[in-house]
């Protein structure tokens, strides 16, 4: 079948556990909106693609979208996601680039256990010269962050920082030394963390999800 160019879509609050009324809300979806937003539930997976578009229905950012399922044709569907990046393992660390440093737990199913965004990283101690953030990408930097995935939902390549006895001092160190005081607090998770996963939006990259 052919793609469409437009699809109608009703989509509604999602809330586990149990069923509740809420109000469903109406729109047009352009064919390159509705597959961001798939994408960033399936990753380039164009089998499971395929299938939510049969399906007619997916559930993104406690919202469930409704619309009538069609099946995809395989060459149509391949050349349309052809429009979106892929990930790029030869892709260099950019320090510059980064605007959230995720803190996880070690294991198969890792916790967030902070989630710092550059502007908060970015605060300064009083009589500092320089922040906290400034001062753990540089060491990032100099570790050269192993590149992990490029992730459709937050239109980023990844990077992980894998956490060792001499990289946690410099940052531990760093976070005594810079960080303004509740941003120190935030960061007594740190003996608790595995890695670090930095988050780097594409200089080029405008596409935005649609969120109600």
């Amino acid at each position: 079948m052919t793609l469409p160019e437009t699809i109608p879509v009703r989509y509604t609050e999602e809330e586990a556990g149990y069923v509740t009324v809420r109000p469903i809300v109406r729109q047009t979806f352009r064919l390159d909106e509705l597959l961001d937003m798939i994408l960033s539930v399936t990753g380039k997976d164009a089998a499971r693609i395929r299938q939510i578009l049969h399906s007619g229905t997916v559930v993104y950012h406690f919202y469930r979208y409704l619309w009538t399922g069609f099946d995809a044709d395989e060459g149509e569907l391949s050349a349309a996601l052809t429009r979106f990046p892929d990930a790029d393992p030869a892709r260099p660390f950019e320090p510059e680039q980064c605007t959230l440093a995720v803190f996880e737990s070690a294991g198969a199913h890792p916790k967030h256990l902070l989630e710092l965004d550059r502007t908060a990283g970015l605060k300064r101690r009083i009589f500092r010269g320089r922040s906290f953030w400034e001062r753990l990408v540089e060491i990032a930097d100099d570790e050269k962050p192993a590149y992990q995935s490029y992730s459709y939902s937050r239109r980023a390549d990844l990077y992980r920082l894998d956490l060792i006895a001499q990289n946690i001092l410099r940052i531990a160190q760093a976070a005594e030394r810079l960080a303004p005081g509740k941003l120190r607090s935030a960061l007594r998770v740190l003996p608790d963390a595995s890695r670090i996963l930095l988050v780097c939006p594409r200089p080029a990259s405008t596409r935005s999800v649609h969120t109600p």
